[in-house]
């Protein structure tokens, strides 16, 4: 029986690449022509990076540009640097989080998927609402860029269409929010010839009511930017001149470069959102990664989650869709699996918005959050195991047998 994804983005393609290894029929309808787009997630974490090995895919995907996340580093007066994070100190070979564009990412999934004679994606095309037949969900209707409208049927219809999801409206069902205090602006710095020699990390800077963090990349700085939600209409009221203002404060090792931005066009706005919903099916559908639940950027892990999820619906569901249509019960299969690795890292997000952010962009604390400084200095454990749990995730995911290749 044949299976219609919404959205190709990580979990959408991953999902599409795997069913089609099975045998399964998989058509992926992905609403751009292309998949670029800036500041999209560009973390690929360990256990995503060992997934590839499995199926086969490692050598192609480590020749892809990348860069490698660094430790996050404090300075702490009177005790120096402090490492909040020990990525290096993990067991190889899976040591590390890539930093890779997400249009590389999602393009070499692409051409893995294409290579499966049950795969096919439809670009420039986009779920516009569900079919149903009483109370099952038959398919999708779509529409292309071009404005042609059709119909797509088929057993089982998956939502991985973001947290904004189309899919997800048209089915009635509505996420619980959780409050986040924060905002995100991203935007990228020059990293001049000299600094291509010095060893990567995540740079904080900490003022009172805002923060931002800096990802060293092959040839830039990644930059993100923290304050209070809904300050957006403000930051722009200001105009380009104070945010370099800020963002020098903050980060002062950027002063003589902060005049490349050019304009706050160069300010990517993320609206951040932290919400899961309670059921993640319908007879016939199936919402995986931000569609089921959205997550904050702290940690970086939404993508891992959304791969974890692709990979075990996938697990769950080849037999079943190879043997006609699945069950409801075995759509709540797959919720259940990954119902507890979900909440688990949602509620480490809202600790670290309660512990980092919070003080913070309320002016309650400038500088490096106590707590997890103490931590690191006094608890020698505690950096590599917050590196362990948001590079793998509390329950990460292995390929199945069917999609295994060699490497």
């Amino acid at each position: 029986m044949s299976v219609v994804i919404s959205g190709g983005g990580p979990a959408g393609m991953m999902l599409g690449l795997l069913l089609a290894r099975a045998g399964v029929e998989v058509t992926v309808l992905e609403k751009h022509g292309d998949f670029l787009r800036d500041f999209r997630g560009d973390t690929v974490h360990a256990s995503t990076v060992r997934l590839m090995d499995e199926l086969g895919l490692g050598r192609k995907f480590a020749a892809l540009p990348q860069s490698r996340l660094g430790n996050l580093v404090v300075t702490v007066p009177g005790a120096g640097p402090v490492a909040l994070s020990a990525y290096d100190r993990m067991r190889a070979p899976y040591d590390y989080i890539a930093m890779i564009p997400q249009w590389d990412l999602l393009n070499f999934l692409v051409e893995e998927a294409r290579q499966e004679p049950a795969f096919t994606v439809r670009m420039n095309t986009e779920a516009t609402g569900l079919l149903r037949e009483g109370d099952r969900v038959v398919g999708v209707r779509y529409r292309t860029r071009d404005g042609e409208e059709g119909e797509l049927r088929a057993a089982l219809t998956v939502a991985a269409d973001g947290r904004h999801s189309t899919l997800r409206r048209e089915s009635g069902l509505v996420p619980e929010e959780h409050p986040v205090p924060f905002d995100t602006w991203w935007f990228r710095l020059p990293r001049h010839a000299h600094e291509q020699a010095a060893p990567p990390s995540l740079v904080p800077g900490f003022g009172p009511g805002d923060l931002a963090l800096s990802f060293a990349r092959a040839d830039y700085f990644q930059v993100a930017y923290f304050r209070a939600k809904g300050s957006d209409p403000q930051l722009r009221a200001e105009g380009i001149a104070h945010f370099r203002e800020r963002i020098a404060r903050l980060l002062p090792q950027y002063a003589d470069r902060v005049d490349r931005l050019e304009s706050l066009d160069d300010v990517h706005l993320l609206d951040v959102r932290l919400n899961r919903l309670d059921r993640w099916y319908q007879d016939g559908l199936l919402l995986i990664g931000d569609a089921a639940h959205a997550m904050s950027p702290a940690g970086g892990v939404g993508i891992n989650l959304a791969i974890q999820d692709a990979v075990a619906a996938a697990t769950l569901l080849a037999e079943p869709l190879r043997r006609g249509r699945p069950t409801v019960a075995a759509l709540a299969r797959v919720q259940r699996r990954r119902w507890r690795p979900t909440v688990i890292m949602q509620r480490f997000q809202r600790t670290l918005h309660r512990v980092m952010f919070e003080p913070a962009l309320t002016g309650r604390r400038v500088g490096p959050p106590t707590p997890l400084v103490l931590l690191a200095r006094y608890a020698p454990g505690f950096p590599l195991l917050l590196s362990r749990m948001i590079a793998f995730g509390p329950r990460p995911e292995h390929a199945p047998a069917f999609a295994r290749r060699d490497i």
